[in-house]
């Protein structure tokens, strides 16, 4: 039965929000895999190419209105100027990557074999939509396999080899019904079956030392309040000095009230909190006019070690685009910068030698969702560091989402990754994505850990992008072929 009109793109755009629920912290990736299939099936059923590319922008839609539905929470913290804005940003946000979707339906549209053409097509533009204007590499399709052993498949092919094998599995029974059904299901066993054997080998031992995760829950409407900040400050210092010592403490993105720079008395109080070890804070910091978003490492002196600034900033959270200009002639600031118009980007990504710890490759909150930024590492690091602030997120999807996809990260890396949350997920995860210890969501806490061994550098890390690319390149050659099976 063929379906037209309204009730055709109404189809498509359930289909996108059931393709959504395999997001964390839902996780049906089943309900994905039959969403998958069916809009597969909608666009090989398709009466043309424009057809095809409205049926993928409704699905797309669909899908990023759902799982990105917490993007209206940071226009909530001040309900009074932002919230208007809530709705147009859903919409927009949605619709604008649904484009990526519909492009690639259209495309796969007027392939031969267009099931297999959109395997291709909507693997390749979800991976361009993680780098076109500065890149939103959020929601992929193969994130719905992340905590389960399919995802350490991300080792050798990374997050779009995940989205890679999630389509071709939908799109495996609408080519060949029962045989694709079979076909698709032993894809999926195979790939889970050799992550379970990835999953069973043992990891190396990590430096020696212990580390404190400081989540001080600083509630993000209250987080600023100049009347609360010697109140902030106090209670990231009491968590430090809280019990024994240790080695070295962490505390979250943008953590301290003040900068060291007009403040120079915290770096003292620091110290003395961490009884002489080192502190890695998150704080903004400024440097000849500009405003940085910054992780200082103090050493127990209280003088800096080294310290990280961030280069991959938010757009409009943390910088907008002709920001000098912007706020000279309309007042307009980004929404996290609490110091100056907009932030200023640092110099790239960099290791820091943190002598009997290690060398850590640290990330500042959104930067741990772009794969390729933590491949431009400009020398392999011994661990990864997120520090972050997912009050932004709200309580409901958003910090699970971003917490999953630092996860990934580990995978992709083989190296192990320390998360400090001013509030989310603070958390322990081992080289290979598996969590090993975790503070509670929305809690005031310290977390004493020890650093996870690292594994060789994985073919992801070697090799990125590159075989994911070949492939694609392979299927989208089979799709061109005039066969009769999924053509039009």
């Amino acid at each position: 039965m063929r379906l037209y009109g309204w009730r055709r793109l109404l189809l498509a755009f359930g289909l996108g929000a059931v393709i959504a629920l395999g997001q964390a912290p839902i996780g049906f990736w089943w309900a994905s895999l039959a969403g998958l299939a069916g809009l597969v099936w909608l666009v090989c059923l398709a009466e043309g190419s424009r057809a095809a590319f409205w049926l993928g922008l409704a699905a797309g839609t669909g899908h990023f209105g759902l799982a990105l539905s917490w993007i209206v929470e940071p226009f909530l913290i001040d309900i009074a100027r932002h919230g208007w804005m809530a709705p147009f940003a859903v919409v927009i946000l949605s619709a604008g990557l649904g484009l990526f979707w519909a492009v690639a339906a259209a495309v796969a549209w007027r392939m031969p074999v267009p099931a297999l053409g959109f395997v291709a097509t909507f693997t390749a533009l979800e991976g361009l939509r993680g780098v076109v204007l500065t890149g939103f590499p959020w929601s992929m399709v193969g994130h719905v396999w992340i905590g389960t052993p399919v995802d350490q498949l991300a080792a050798a092919l990374g997050p779009s080899g995940l989205t890679l094998v999630t389509v071709l599995a939908a799109a495996l029974p609408v080519l060949w019904r029962g045989r694709g059904l079979v076909g698709a299901a032993l894809l999926l066993a195979v790939v889970a079956a050799a992550g379970h054997w990835r999953l069973s080998a043992p990891l190396p031992e990590g430096p020696a030392g212990t580390v404190r995760l400081v989540q001080p829950n600083a509630e993000q409407a209250l987080k600023w309040d100049q009347a609360l900040a010697d109140e902030h400050l106090g209670r990231l210092l009491a968590l430090t000095a809280e019990g024994q010592v240790a080695d070295l403490t962490i505390w979250p993105e943008t953590a301290v009230p003040y900068m060291l720079e007009y403040a120079p008395s915290v770096a003292g109080m620091v110290a003395r909190a961490s009884q002489g070890r080192p502190v890695a804070l998150g704080i903004q910091r400024e440097e000849a006019g500009r405003n940085y978003n910054s992780l200082r490492v103090l050493e127990g002196t209280g003088d800096e070690l080294t310290r990280y600034d961030k280069h991959h900033l938010v757009p409009f959270g943390e910088y907008f685009p002709f920001g000098d200009l912007a706020y000279r002639w309309f007042g307009i600031t980004a929404f996290a910068a609490q110091s100056g118009a907009t932030y200023s980007a640092g110099p790239g990504p960099m290791v820091l030698d943190l002598g009997p710890l290690g060398r850590v490759l640290p990330l500042i909150c959104y930067e741990a969702v772009f794969p390729r930024l933590v491949n431009a590492a400009p020398e392999r690091a011994d661990w990864m560091l997120q520090i972050t602030n997912d009050a932004w997120f709200g309580v409901w999807t958003g910090p699970f989402q971003h917490f999953a996809q630092a996860r990934l990260r580990a995978v992709e890396q083989g190296l192990p990754l320390l998360r400090v949350a001013n509030t989310g997920v603070t958390a322990v995860i081992d080289a290979r994505g598996r969590v090993l210890d975790q503070l509670p969501f929305g809690t005031m806490g310290v977390l004493d850990t020890a650093i996870p061994g690292a594994l060789p550098p994985t073919p992801y890390a070697r090799f990125g992008d590159g075989p994911v690319l070949l492939l694609l390149a392979g299927l989208a050659l089979l799709a061109l072929r005039r066969t009769r099976a999924g053509g039009h």
